[in-house]
């Protein structure tokens, strides 16, 4: 997000419904398949790791870019990024409107602060969340821990440099003991609650239904309107991208089946506009304009118009919907997919974290490229893997306990279910 003016087994989920237009594949010739993991290495484990290392990496890589736009982009570095590069500004420390965060050079920022936050809560809890653990949990951490801050280059409160869509959540909880499932509202309505709802969509690998319906519910806390229902589906999604036979096709179907209002409309139309491209590069200007119409921010992200992030049932945040339309661009490559986010700009750190989760989730951990998840952890001074191996264990907790609740609901039923005559109802 910019910093400146988020025994019995579960029924399969339905099958999503068809796009307005058929998303037709790349047509470049044999295509490899994602990279097995090592045998030692379950499926859930790897894809885990795939999902929040590739939100990390599409983070860092997006941070130098945030609120600009494509020509600007070209303009600075001398052509497309394609990888880890430094800040836009060689005077961060003092160069507005970033001042005094140091983006780019492999920097995570507040997008994978929040990410890693979430997943602390769920290894505290260890079960599906709710708003009031985010009151519980999550915001404790936040203003408790001092934690390294690679954009500051300092050890500090992650309250410290979390956006103000963020500090609203210590604001109305902490200070305000506002409800927890109407914190919310009220907010500037963005991306921040959608940004780290990677974990919600592990958590709930396969079930896309559960994942939406969970988010939903944490993000009350946080957001109202189209950003709530932005953390709903993309925690929809990145479930959807666990189940085994997932595309990315699929995945932004099960998106479209779940999504409501404006949210849903620009899905339509970017997954529309996205379908004949096969290279970001020329899908860039087409896709902007597909979501334009849903936007609320404007032409020019620094300097947002006077109805921008405002509640609506006719908008959509824009982050969400482009991160879909690039993993469909890309037909999934993780690469690509990231590159095609980064380059997009305006809001990019936190559409290349969506864009990153999606394509780490359907391929593995083995499609982040190694040379740069290698240097945004190192850069960034943080443990990128150990977060997803934690988060994978408490999943398979959680799919026990959810077991176990369905056969508990299943016998239940089965009881209060069951016709009795009268006469055995009276012992005759």
């Amino acid at each position: 997000m910019t910093d400146a003016t988020t025994a019995t087994t579960t029924p399969p989920a339905p099958e999503p419904p068809a796009l307005a237009r058929p998303l037709t594949p790349h047509d470049n010739g044999p295509e490899p398949g994602p990279a097995a993991p090592p045998p030692e290495v379950a499926p859930l484990e790897d894809r885990a790791t795939g999902a929040l290392v590739g939100a990390a990496v599409g983070d860092a890589l997006g941070g130098p870019a945030e609120g600009l736009t494509p020509e600007q982009i070209v303009a600075r570095h001398g052509g497309r990024i394609e990888g880890i590069v430094g800040p836009f500004h060689t005077d961060w420390r003092t160069a507005r409107p970033l001042t005094p965060y140091h983006k780019g050079d492999g920097h995570i920022t507040d997008d994978t602060l929040m990410t890693h936050a979430l997943v602390r809560v769920y290894e505290t809890v260890r079960d599906h969340l709710d708003a009031y653990d985010i009151a519980d949990h999550l915001v404790p951490d936040l203003i408790g821990t001092p934690r390294w801050i690679p954009e500051l280059e300092a050890e500090a409160l992650p309250l410290q440099r979390i956006f103000l869509a963020e500090k609203w959540i210590v604001a109305r909880l902490h200070y305000g003991h506002a409800d927890p499932r109407e914190a919310g509202v009220g907010n500037i309505v963005n991306s921040g609650a959608a940004m780290y709802m990677t974990p919600v969509g592990i958590v709930n690998a396969g079930d896309p239904d559960r994942a939406y319906a969970e988010a939903l519910d944490i993000s009350a806390a946080h957001q109202s309107s189209y950003g709530r229902e932005a953390a709903g589906v993309f925690a929809a999604a990145v479930a959807a991208a666990f189940l085994p036979d997932a595309t990315p096709t699929s995945v932004a179907g099960h998106a479209l089946r779940l999504a409501k209002d404006g949210t849903r409309a620009a899905i339509e139309a970017v997954c529309d506009v996205a379908a004949p491209h096969t290279d970001y590069e020329s899908a860039l200007v087409p896709l902007r304009a597909a979501v334009a119409p849903f936007d609320t921010v404007g032409p020019d992200h620094r300097q947002p118009s006077l109805g921008a992030r405002r509640p609506s049932r006719l908008h959509a945040v824009e982050e969400l919907p482009i991160a879909l339309g690039m993993l469909l661009v890309a037909d999934g490559d993780y690469r690509a997919t990231v590159l095609g986010a980064v380059n997009y700009g305006r809001d990019c750190a936190a559409t290349a974290t969506m864009a990153g989760a999606l394509a780490g989730a359907l391929t593995g951990a083995a499609a982040v490229p190694a040379a740069w998840h290698t240097e945004v952890a190192r850069a960034s001074r943080l443990d990128l893997h150990a977060p997803a191996a934690a988060l994978a264990a408490v999943t398979r907790e959680v799919f026990a306990r959810d077991q176990a609740r369905h056969l508990r609901h299943e016998q239940a039923f089965g009881t209060i279910a069951t016709r009795t005559t009268m006469s055995e109802a009276s012992g005759r």
